[in-house]
């Protein structure tokens, strides 16, 4: 703050005072005062004046430049309502006001917004646990009624429930403790159990490989696919085709692939419907 754009608040006041100076000193000349009385009362006025311009202004500046470096020093800003002290002038003093009723109503409103967010929480754990009961029962249900239904309902059941830990995980992100503690681990506990734990994922992607090496090994058309994409991707490294063309020659190939795996599926099918069907009838 410069003392420039402090005295341009001043600037009726000081006009006021001018105006009453000379109303002064018109006074003066009808009633013929003498000349040193007349040059004594406006210069002690001015200069009274003027002095206590000053300590306003320096009081101020001196507040308002504390202020501001607490402010740039301070990383949460919002805590400088906790060390600021009330100034000795009037406006500074109803800063500070101000500011502490901001500062409670900031507070109050943080609380209320905490508060909403832990009965949130209270209620996803309060869920969870009732949740886990039914999730329970169904598997022990399944347990006892094994076949390739309940096997499925027991894999789509394995989903929720770790969609359901994911959830309590996060509504106690904030008080892990309360559940949750660092200890020294075996990896391979860890893997083996992992691994159990998605047996039918792994089986799955088992069949699936091998049913694709099964296609290589007794499809010959496939062999040939293979060999004349190799092929078309040595022609398109020379040719130095754009990532474009590459991405519809995969996906091309893919498609191809695709379609063969389907058709030796719908074959293998066929053929032994066929094959049963001749059993059926030479008997």
């Amino acid at each position: 703050m410069s003392f420039k754009e402090f005295f341009k608040q001043k600037i009726i006041g000081f006009s006021l005072l001018i105006f009453a100076l000379l109303t002064i000193e018109i006074f003066l000349m009808i009633y013929n005062f003498k000349f040193f009385i007349k040059l004594y009362i406006p210069i002690i006025i001015l200069i009274v004046y003027f002095i206590g311009i000053f300590i306003e202004y320096f009081s101020k500046k001196r507040f308002y430049e504390k202020l501001n470096n607490l402010l740039e020093e301070l990383e949460k800003k919002y805590l400088i309502t906790e060390i600021i002290k009330a100034p000795d002038f009037v406006e500074g003093k109803l800063l500070k006001e101000v500011l502490d009723e901001v500062d409670k109503s900031m507070l109050e409103n943080v609380n209320k917004y905490k508060y909403l967010q832990e009965e949130y929480k209270e209620y996803i754990e309060l869920w969870i646990h009732e949740i886990k009961l039914p999730i329970t029962t169904s598997k022990m249900i399944i347990e006892n009624n094994k076949n390739e239904v309940t096997k499925s309902i027991d894999e789509e059941l394995n989903k929720i429930e770790n969609y359901i830990e994911q959830a309590l995980f996060y509504a106690r992100s904030t008080n892990v403790e309360k559940d949750y503690f660092i200890k020294k681990n075996n990896l391979r506990e860890i893997v083996n159990e992992c691994i159990k734990k998605n047996k039918n994922i792994f089986e799955s992607i088992r069949c699936a490989l091998n049913g694709i090496v099964i296609g290589f090994k007794e499809e010959r058309n496939l062999v040939i696919y293979i060999f004349i994409a190799v092929i078309f991707f040595f022609f398109n490294m020379l040719l130095k085709s754009t990532s474009i063309e590459f991405a519809i020659f995969f996906i091309l190939c893919f498609i191809v692939f695709s379609i063969e795996y389907i058709n030796t599926a719908i074959e293998r099918v066929v053929d032994k419907f066929i094959i049963k069907k001749m059993k059926m009838l030479s008997l």
